[in-house]
């Protein structure tokens, strides 16, 4: 177990509005339809927005347009109409899920792949349905849902499951997402001489033969729109590479995905990479040439880039640039790159080299804010575009420029990406307190970027209330947003805590009583003890709901300073294998069985109380997932893909409170 103590985790992300933002600016925001534009208004639920942005290197006073955003070609399966547009593939819901602890549930899925549609990426990776029932479930209520919004100006996502190169992935992943408008199916072998040798134990013949059955396979289901992936083509063979793309584009390939699985490229490579790809591949102008790049050496981003400099006009992302090991490229870092440089900076491709998306940038603050929330991953302060410090100032030189001309040292606004900066507390004087409404909690987290429902919005302003009872001088921006956090997994509650106290100390055991209400509304309560107050704490709510887990890393911060300050704590957990709530599915890439890990979130005063609601959080994750399992019942993907049953525990014998 790893466990980390820091300070001030999230810093308060506002700043001076004394002089008008000029760098990348949203100047308006207005409804677009086919060959119109009309004043910004709603239909069905639904908003499309047109909007221009402006130049830093014009006065602030007088900002010129830099760019405005092109309305998005029809989308044809193989091709694109404008060969400037570059498409973004978001794959934060299957690769992105695949970093340890951020399981998903599919609620939550659902509401991640709603705000990508907003963003506008222009396919949507739902996941890989042969994982286990509960992805199959999740990508198909995607598709059948989000897949099938039509947005005014007529974009919908297309909506894309994952299989590996065998018909009965494949005919999962097509079941999942055909009922989307725009269905797709990915499919993907490795092509590497140390994958085909070692991994795979096939011989290059044998590997062609697979991809083209895959493509084939998948054509003859009715899919007429087929990704291919060579897994680690970044480290394969180019002349092997020619040969398969060439086989699967004629077996029926629309896509040809090129993978620098283990991140090893440097930028020039890569774009050498894809240009001699697109110029040696049979049948190459027939498809569109796509990456995916991960980020083991920290050059995602750029070789992302580079292989849009070099002919790829799809580029696969996730938000936050979550993923396996160190991650992906991040689409807030593509989408921004190619908004500021993508008219001037990549001219020798296809086209004219004035390269553009449809990305609708104000959305990325609040996609992001929710992705970290659901996974339990927060970004780094750091983080390029959407880190807490990504539009901070602390150097007195910095500071005296930015209140001169914000352009000396912004290149884009925090508005830009939907983070609206305004003047301290919300613009209008207004402190968040015990005595605060509603109205006044929703709208500072909407200027922090938080677009919650209703439902979701009444869960933190009551937790709000119950912390802003407890805390002199109200709740500042790091403290509303970790009450954020606290209730991320209130859609999965099954069991809640009522009651706690510990007795802990220099002499005597650490002994904790916890009473918790159950999904049958019934209390409960167990007296436990342990090493310390925190691990006495855990033992009993492990008694009281019945699980068998392991704790893989716990962490704890303060979002504030002084003897007041609220805690916010983190924990990662994983089921005992063999257990009684053993959750084993398929890893997409090593096709093993492995344990899903659930992450959790707490806040809190009391740091003990803090560390209960995370752990409870966590639990209720895994029990939520598992009874969704048990409720679609055994059919033969429960067979392939686990051993074990996995049902919801029996809550040990203990005691109800009178």
């Amino acid at each position: 177990m790893k466990f980390a103590l820091s300070g001030t985790f999230l810093a308060v992300l506002t700043a001076s509005a004394a002089v008008p933002a000029a760098a990348f600016a949203p100047v308006s925001l207005r409804k677009q339809t086919a060959g119109t534009i009309a004043p910004n208004t709603q239909v069905n639920g639904r908003r499309r927005y047109h909007v221009e942005l402006q130049s830093t290197s014009e006065t602030a006073n007088s900002p010129a347009p830099l760019a405005t955003r092109k309305p998005r070609p029809p989308y044809v399966p193989g091709s694109i109409p404008d060969p400037d547009y570059v498409r973004i593939f978001d794959t934060t819901l299957r690769d992105g899920e695949q970093s340890p602890g951020a399981t998903l549930t599919s609620q939550e899925k659902l509401e991640i792949a709603r705000n990508l549609a907003k963003l506008g990426v222009d396919i949507i990776e739902a996941g890989f349905p042969i994982a286990s029932p509960d992805d199959f479930s999740a990508v198909k209520g995607i598709a059948d849902t989000v897949g099938n919004e039509v947005f005014e100006d007529g974009y919908v996502p297309v909506i894309c499951g994952l299989s590996r190169a065998n018909p009965k992935d494949i005919e999962r992943a097509w079941d999942a997402v055909k009922g989307a408008k725009l269905p797709r199916v990915h499919t993907f072998i490795a092509t590497s001489q140390i994958h085909m040798e070692s991994k795979l134990n096939k011989t290059p013949d044998e590997v062609v033969e697979i991809a083209i059955n895959a493509v084939t396979f998948a054509k003859s289901l009715g899919c007429n729109d087929i990704e291919f992936s060579p897994e680690d083509a970044g480290r394969s063979d180019p002349e092997f590479l020619y040969r398969i793309l060439a086989a699967v584009i004629e077996a029926g390939a629309t896509t040809l995905n090129i993978p620098d699985t283990t991140g090893w490229n440097m930028p020039w490579e890569f774009g050498e990479l894809i240009k001699k790809l697109r110029e040696n591949v049979v049948g190459g102008d027939k498809v569109v040439f796509s990456t995916h790049c991960q980020n083991d050496l920290g050059l995602a981003t750029a070789n992302s880039l580079a292989g849009a400099l070099n002919g790829a006009r799809q580029l696969e992302c996730t938000i936050n640039g979550i993923g396996e090991r160190a991650g992906n490229a991040s689409l807030e870092e593509v989408v921004m790159a190619l908004a500021l440089k993508g008219s001037t900076h990549f001219s020798g491709g296809p086209g004219t080299g004035q390269l553009y998306t449809s990305i609708n940038t104000v959305h990325i603050t609040p996609t992001s804010k929710m992705v970290a929330e659901y996974t339990g991953m927060i970004c780094q302060p750091h983080k390029a575009i959407v880190g807490a410090n990504a539009f901070q100032h602390e150097s007195g030189i910095h500071q005296d420029g930015m209140i001169k001309n914000k352009s000396t040292y912004e290149i884009m606004t925090p508005e830009s990406i939907g983070l609206m900066r305004g003047d301290s507390q919300s613009g209008a004087g207004i402190v968040l307190g015990k005595h605060s409404g509603r109205n006044a909690v929703g709208t500072r987290l909407r200027e922090l970027g938080y677009d919650l429902d209703p439902e979701k919005l009444n869960s933190v302003f009551k937790r709000f209330k119950e912390v802003a009872e407890k805390k002199k001088g109200g709740l500042e921006d790091e403290g509303l947003e970790a009450l954020v956090l606290d209730q991320a997994g209130s859609a999965n509650v099954l069991w809640s805590i009522t009651g706690l106290q510990v007795s802990t100390g220099m002499s005597g055991i650490p002994t904790a009583t916890v009473k918790m209400r159950g999904p049958d509304m019934v209390e409960r309560y167990v007296a436990s003890t342990g090493t310390g107050p925190v691990d006495a704490v855990y033992k009993a709510i492990d008694q009281i709901m019945g699980v068998s887990v392991d704790l893989e890393d716990y962490s704890m911060s303060a979002v504030n300073e002084g003897i007041e300050a609220l805690a916010v704590t983190r924990v990662n957990i994983s089921p005992k294998s063999g257990g009684p709530n053993d959750v084993p599915s398929i890893h997409s890439q090593g096709g093993i069985f492995k344990n899903r890990k659930f992450s959790g979130s707490g806040s809190d005063t009391d740091i003990i109380t803090s560390s209960a609601r995370a752990y409870v959080s966590a639990l209720n994750k895994l029990l939520s997932w598992n009874a969704r399992r048990t409720q679609q019942g055994e059919d033969d993907i429960n067979e392939e893909t686990s051993n074990v049953d996995a049902v919801p525990a029996e809550p040990m014998a203990v005691t109800e409170a009178q």
